[in-house]
Parts: structure tokens; sequence; C-alpha cells
């Protein structure tokens, strides 16, 4: 059985990119979310395996959402992921419960490995 993705990130190219490296995978995109509300809004009825959130984006940012989700959903497993590779920005997400990191842009075996990681 594939495992469930939900995708946070405002920006089509990106939501595009992760469709095509997560084809022919052992994982299935569930839903696109394209702002922080939408996933929180989205979460409960989608409950996926992983999320993928970016941090920047209109509205209410990645971290605060995560962060949200987090505080209802404490085994919720959401990596970062973000063109934003601050030491701060790594600590927060931490410190919130981010499973994992993964910079853009991204390659197949990094993204598939922090998502092995956060699954295990």
């Amino acid at each position: 059985m594939k495992k469930r993705v939900m995708i946070v990130d405002d920006s089509r190219l990106v939501r595009v990119q992760l469709g095509d490296v997560l084809e022919g995978t052992d994982y299935e995109i569930v839903a696109y979310c394209r702002s922080g509300e939408d996933a929180i809004a989205q979460y409960d009825e989608i409950n996926p395996d992983i999320v993928t959130m970016d941090i920047i984006m209109q509205g209410m940012d990645g971290l605060d959402a995560s962060e949200h989700i987090l505080r209802k959903h404490p085994d919720a497993r959401i990596i970062m992921v973000s063109s934003l590779a601050y030491d701060d920005t790594f600590e927060r997400a931490k410190a919130i419960g981010a499973k994992g990191f993964v910079d853009k842009p991204f390659h197949k075996e990094q993204l598939l490995k922090v998502f092995e990681q956060a699954l295990s």
C-alpha cells in the first residue's frame, strides 16, 4: 500500500516537481494545499502519512501551520521543504516537531531518504 502524501506549497512549479519525483515510488500524492490555512483545514480529512511543508507562503507560514497541526496531531510527520536554509529556521522546525528538512532545489534520492527516515 502506498504512503499518502500531502503537499503544502504555494508554488505550482514545486508541486509539479514533487509530483514528478514521487511518480513510480511507494508514495501517492493525495492532496495539494496552497497555504498553511488550507493544510490545517484538510489535515483531519486527508490524514496523510507525510506532509511536505513549504515555509514561506501567503497568509500563515509553514512553521506556524506545522506547529498548529502538530499540536492537534503530535504523530504527524511533517517534512519542511524550503530554500530558507538558516540555522534558526532548522532549529524552530526541529523544536516544533518537524521530522526532516529538505532544501530546494531537491533531488529524488534526498527527498526519499528523508521520507524513509520520517516513517521509521
